[in-house]
């Protein structure tokens, strides 16, 4: 070909390909505008009459939350500690979530269940204009019985309904996304649900971490020697996880005491449960003593007033149950070290200086009952007790689940008002966006370049001479 007839056809496929790629895909640098998100909540009632089912007269069932998930509002369950990406040139977004529901229904004579549905770790991923939750999924056939455990089955798909999810804010918010169950989803539901039923909608809020430029290279420093906690011990730090009781947290905030709670004191709300923090006191060859920060107040109508304070812990090695208690202040009761539930505790031992309790069952006590008004009778099931105490310097608590920042009111909106790309991430209506979530390119510049390469491979058939001809391409495997 010659050299002016080479450099001609480089530069107008220069032009077209920079023409075609510049419009219709702007996301060529999508690598390097992916920012992370971490922290953030997602609300999700599944399926409310599959809820109304289980717990119904014909199934005389129930459900048990896993891994840190709470109950919200009228139904929903949420899940906590969002981590992904977020990418606001193109809008791509990832966000997955901790925690699970445990649902068991239909009790044979022999004790198991016909029953028996977990539903765990839902991920949502947005690409253009669609979505789709995934989720872990254990569950038993009807028919057979036979249990299989799937990870991350695309559950369900999600209509975004035009929402354009780029921008550059620090918060992504989608409510009330309409979710369709998919053929693997009912596959997984165990057939209770043919592929194309409406589930509950799914709502979510998650944080988005400012670009960081890179760390600046630092000299790599030598491991220090692990520090080793002896059989005596005072505590550096430690805390008490406890939701009082799932059920009482329903009654406070439902339709009829409609109430709320309060912390205060220096009390974190980790969604299904309170984090009581600053723990101080001694551990000694498995017994331990520590008292710990916070409070948390109820409050409602029919005269609901009860706060709990000045939490402590006490755990006895030798038969092996710990005791949980509060000031306790209530309209009618006010006591002073009030034992409010005993918890399971055995073989409670430090380990590379972390001595931990992780999700003891917790009974009711007799004086925990007189604190709540009778409401429950001693020995009743509370929520289970999780308690960590550092006895080294270096030794970190586990992490609270992670709610992220509460929406703010214009958040609430997200999906039907519109908001500015470039102040926020919520999204907003999209006028020019593909069924891709692309840009649609334009009619005149589409037909413009095609017509432009087809005279470039005439120009070539009749003046370039004929190359050996490449291997045709084989298909693609997938």
């Amino acid at each position: 070909m010659p050299a002016r007839l080479r450099a001609l056809v480089t530069a107008v496929c220069a032009v077209v390909l920079g023409s075609v790629l510049g419009v219709a895909l702007p996301a060529t640098a999508a690598h390097a505008a992916s920012r992370t998100v971490q922290g953030g909540r997602l609300d999700w009632g599944i399926k409310s009459s599959f809820q109304s089912y289980v717990t119904g007269p014909i199934a005389k069932g129930s459900y048990s939350l896993t891994g840190g998930a709470a109950t919200v509002g009228g139904g929903a369950f949420r899940f906590h500690s969002a981590t992904g990406s977020y990418d606001g040139d193109t809008g791509a977004f990832t966000a997955a979530f901790s925690g699970g529901v445990h649902f068991v229904g239909h009790k044979t004579d022999a004790g198991t269940y016909q029953l028996d549905l977990t539903l765990s770790r839902p991920t949502v991923r947005v690409s253009g204009s669609s979505g789709t939750l995934y989720v872990d999924v254990t569950s038993k056939a009807k028919d057979t019985g036979t249990v299989t455990t799937s990870r991350q089955v695309p559950f369900a798909s999600l209509s975004l309904g035009g929402i354009d999810m780029r921008g550059g804010g620090t918060a992504v918010v989608l409510n009330n996304l309409p979710a369709t169950l998919t053929s693997q989803g009912a596959e997984s539901f165990a057939g209770y649900y043919t592929a194309g039923t409406a589930l509950d909608p799914v709502s979510l809020s998650a944080d988005v971490q400012a670009a960081k430029a890179s760390p600046a290279p630092t000299a790599t420093k030598s491991k220090s020697p692990e520090k080793k906690e002896t059989s005596g011990s005072g505590i550096k730090d430690g805390a008490v996880d406890w939701g009082v009781r799932r059920t009482f947290r329903e009654y406070v905030t439902g339709d009829i005491a409609q109430g709320k709670w309060t912390l205060t004191s220096g009390a974190q709300d980790g969604g299904a449960l309170f984090r009581f923090p600053d723990g101080e006191g001694t551990f000694k060859s498995g017994d331990l003593t520590a008292s710990f920060k916070g409070a948390v107040r109820f409050t409602g109508a029919h005269g609901l007033d009860l706060e709990l304070s000045a939490v402590r812990a006490a755990v006895e090695h030798e038969n092996g149950e710990g005791t949980l208690y509060a000031d306790v202040a209530t309209a009618d009761f006010t006591g002073k070290k009030v034992p409010l539930v005993t918890f399971t505790a055995k073989n409670l031992k430090a380990k590379n200086g972390l001595a931990r309790i992780t999700e003891a069952p917790a009974k009711l006590t007799a004086e925990g009952a007189k604190a709540f008004a009778g409401m429950y009778q001693a020995g009743t099931e509370m929520d289970p007790v999780s308690l960590a105490v550092a006895l080294t310097d270096d030794a970190r608590l586990p992490a609270l689940p992670d709610l992220g920042s509460t929406p703010t009111p214009t958040g609430t909106q997200a999906a039907t008002t519109p908001a500015s790309p470039a102040a926020s991430t919520e999204p907003v209506a999209a006028d020019a966006a593909t069924d891709d979530g692309f840009p649609a390119l334009p009619i005149g510049l589409a037909a413009g370049a095609l017509l432009l390469a087809a005279a470039v491979f005439a120009v070539l058939r009749r003046r370039g001479t004929r190359t050996a001809e490449a291997p045709a391409a084989t298909p693609e495997e997938h």
